[in-house]
């Protein structure tokens, strides 16, 4: 098997350990043909990256790409899902500077009103059925109303309705992650799904450069749900 891309990384633009660089060596010593950075996005409370620094970011990715030429190193960002709306943390300004976005929930996102606080709340305490239709309608909002190449780790932090997530997502030809990191998608998130022919990406989601391609949790997850690796886009067997 061969990696062709690893699309989830982060740095210490967020809170990830290494520098953008040390995550393309690490790329690079494994053999992977591209690497992503996808730090958290601004409206994340705790760990978003800051708005002037995505400027720097994009300068240094494409000086990077000027000194590496055996890999192609994207900037990419990880926003967060924010309401049940399906906004997310990106505006016109920054998305210019971006190769790719991704999207997931994440718990110290920035609500947008009472309810998407009160949701937050609801799924780290109560983990109750409107929290679940409160998440999977968020996530299909987003794919709907933005141009998102990755779900990250759907199902993460809140439940969801999978297979209704994964439909929407075939419909606006967005990848769903199977995350290295977090074990979602997991096998049986997989197992409901895999009949409807979605595209997915495998994701280390490292914050850590040596972190960066590893892929064990991802294929394990794959292997047990007997999922046909043709599907997942990022590796080459």
């Amino acid at each position: 098997m061969q990696i062709l891309a690893d699309y989830h990384t982060h740095t210490v633009y967020s809170h990830g350990k290494g520098t953008i660089e040390d995550n393309v060596k690490e790329a690079i010593s494994k053999g992977i043909k591209t690497i992503g950075i996808s730090d958290h996005s601004y409206k994340h409370m705790t760990y978003g990256v800051k708005i002037k620094d995505i400027y720097k970011m994009r300068e240094e990715v494409n000086k990077l790409n000027l000194k590496y030429s055996n890999i192609d190193i994207l900037l990419g960002m990880e926003c967060n899902i924010l309401d049940e709306n399906g906004n997310i943390d990106i505006n016109d300004e920054v998305s210019k500077l971006l190769d790719y976005v991704m999207a997931g929930y994440h718990f110290g996102s920035s609500p947008t009103s009472l309810k998407s606080m009160l949701n937050h709340c609801n799924n780290y305490v109560l983990k109750n059925e409107k929290s679940k239709e409160y998440n999977t309608k968020a996530i299909i909002n987003a794919m709907k109303n933005n141009d998102i190449f990755i779900i990250t780790h759907p199902g993460d932090k809140g439940d969801v309705y999978i297979e209704e997530i994964a439909k929407v997502a075939k419909d606006t030809d967005t990848r769903l992650e199977i995350n290295s990191s977090h074990s979602y998608l997991n096998a049986s998130q997989l197992n409901q799904i895999k009949h409807i022919g979605n595209k997915f990406i495998i994701g280390s989601d490292a914050h850590r450069p040596e972190n960066v391609g590893n892929f064990e949790l991802a294929m394990k997850n794959i292997r047990e749900a007997n999922l046909d690796l043709s599907l997942v886009e990022n590796i080459k067997l």
